[in-house]
């Protein structure tokens, strides 16, 4: 009977087909709430936690802080919306698989390990701020080291891995439909979290003592947050955080790694989306994170290095607050698995997606038990968008700018050849430049992607051509089926039937949860400080029942969605 159970269970997980090989059918293709949701719920991460700290940490100004983030992250959508977007609309392929039509097996086996492994490690870092959380309730003590200091801790760090891979396993609807209900509620947990500080962080401060406009929290901010350069050993500048901002994500979208992601969407447009992510999780979600932690910071009397994500969303929002970070590192580790294990399918043809994934997500679980992994975020952010992003400047050269040269696409894989130079030379003198800059002080790790990715994609065309790409002869074109764009505006219209009583009730029980999340903590913010401790004690012991009927009200309204959808 077991052994009939078990191979039910894989027979299962082999059905969950994701065209990791071929095009994405017009049918499979997703409505634009599905990016919103995921986008939102993938860049609403628990690192927010992390590197909303380290801007606190780094030096910056107010104004370095709100307009900066502001300019990089609407370069980071455009860059999605017009880089990326197109050539996943027009291909429906993974990048995966189109660079191996590109470039051939050798060159997409050594970027699938690489790309592999990079994304390993950043699951890892989104799993390890989980567990950082899971942690209180166990009184496993802050893991501050490069390795883990409790037995507790691991073990852990392997149950949260095991959902995460779980999650990543059931594929790209399932990761959008868990990303579409958490995202808002995280959401209102960061700006909650923030909002409901100010006043205690006011209070502690004597030039403002009590918040009543944005004159007095700008300057609070200035005071006790953003504090400037003055004794920062490296402070960043304003260009530093706009290029931080546009850089974090330079693998998904100048590295076009979210084809996987973007495949299925129903324009080229839909990259917009990303501004849900980008915009409510590099903006908002940052800037509220630095005021948590130096308002945690100083409540404790401890140093914000000191403190984990864990420790800095509890003092803050309590139970939920752990909750918070949970869901934030799984709706981000979720996707990025899904990504690795796309990588990896592409170079292990013989394996089912569900097995890559498994595999995938046993390794990243064991990254994951190393806090180090949290510790370095940043750097490891710089070096890991510049290592992979020169893919996605070979893929846009073949793609758009070849073609018009009159060569044919896919000319060095039509003699079915193993390895082809102008690809992989056009990467490895890339890199060895963008080290040499960086290394030599010349370019901040920061401000090298413009320079690297025209660099990378100069090399490739003039070593194509080089190569003799003009004299290959056209043979017959793979034009990837569902290519060409947008679907017919009606495509998109579902066609409802009226809500039932239980789905509208769920709805609006979720609604006016998630209203409480915020209206809660701007309430406290009104209050002033006078009585203030009361009313936080009471804030952080009971915004879990808010946060129950949300996720009750919100998962029961679109389960009930979505099989009204199916049915109609």
């Amino acid at each position: 009977m077991k052994e009939v159970r078990a191979e039910g269970a894989v027979k299962a997980l082999d059905a969950l087909y994701e065209f990791e090989r071929e095009p994405v059918t017009e049918e499979k293709l997703q409505p634009g709430k599905y990016f919103a949701g995921l986008f939102a719920g993938e860049h609403v991460a628990g690192t927010e936690f992390v590197i909303g700290a380290m801007f606190v940490q780094w030096g910056v100004r107010p104004f370095d802080i709100f307009v900066g983030l502001l300019l990089g992250n609407a370069l980071a959508v455009l860059t999605w919306t017009l880089l990326c977007a197109p050539i996943a609309v027009g291909t429906r392929l993974t990048l995966y698989w189109y660079l191996r039509r590109i470039t051939g097996p050798v060159m997409t086996t050594v970027y699938n390990i690489v790309n592999a492994l990079m994304f390993c490690i950043l699951a890892g870092c989104m799993i390890t701020v989980s567990a950082s959380a899971i942690r209180i309730p166990f009184g496993i003590p802050e893991q501050t080291q490069w390795y883990p200091e409790d037995l507790r801790f691991v073990l852990v760090v392997l149950a949260v891995g095991a959902v995460v891979t779980a999650l990543a396993i059931l594929g790209f609807k399932r990761l959008a439909q868990f990303a579409v209900v958490c995202s808002p509620w995280m959401f209102a947990m960061f700006i909650a979290g923030a909002v409901v500080l100010l006043p205690n962080l006011a209070s502690l401060t004597e030039e403002v003592g009590q918040i009543r406009g944005f004159g007095d929290f700008w300057r609070l901010v200035g005071l006790t947050v953003w504090t400037g350069p003055e004794g920062v050993a490296s402070p960043m500048s304003f260009w530093k955080v706009a290029a931080f901002a546009w850089i974090c994500n330079l693998a998904m979208n100048a590295g076009l790694s979210d084809m996987a992601i973007l495949r299925y969407a129903r324009s080229s447009w839909y990259g917009l989306y990303t501004a849900f992510g980008v915009f409510l999780g590099h903006y908002l979600a940052w800037i509220c994170a630095g005021i948590m932690g130096a308002a945690t910071a100083l409540a404790l009397q401890r140093s914000m290095t000191a403190i984990d994500p864990g420790t800095l969303a509890h003092y803050a929002l309590g139970v939920s607050g752990i909750v918070a970070v949970v869901l934030a590192g799984w709706t981000t580790s979720n996707p990025t698995l899904y990504r690795a294990g796309l990588a990896l399918q592409a170079i292990t043809p013989g394996w089912a997606r569900w097995k890559v994934t498994l595999s995938v997500g046993a390794a990243t679980s064991v990254v994951a038990c190393f806090p180090f992994v949290f510790t370095k975020l940043t750097d490891f952010v710089g070096y890991y968008g510049l290592l992979l992003m020169p893919a996605g400047a070979i893929v846009f050269a073949e793609h758009w700018i070849l073609p018009k040269m009159g060569v044919q696409k896919f000319w060095a894989t039509r003699g079915e050849r193993n390895i082809t130079w102008p690809s992989l030379a056009s990467w490895g003198i890339a890199i060895a430049v963008a080290v040499a800059l960086q290394q030599t002080g010349t370019l901040h790790l920061f401000f090298l992607f413009l320079p690297i990715w025209v660099l990378t994609m100069a090399l490739y065309i003039i070593f194509a051509l080089l190569a003799g790409a003009r004299n290959v002869p056209a043979g017959e074109q793979e034009t990837p089926a569902g290519a060409g764009g947008a679907l017919p505006a009606d495509h998109e219209a579902q066609t409802h039937s009226s809500a039932d009583f239980v789905t509208i009730f769920a709805g609006v029980v979720a609604l006016l949860s998630l209203l409480c999340c915020f209206a809660w903590p701007v309430y406290i913010l009104i209050r002033g400080s006078a009585g203030y401790d009361a009313r936080f004690a009471f804030f952080k012991g009971w915004l879990i029942l808010p946060t129950l009927l949300y996720f009750l009200g919100g998962i029961c309204y679109a389960v009930k969605r979505e099989k009204k959808q199916a049915s109609s």
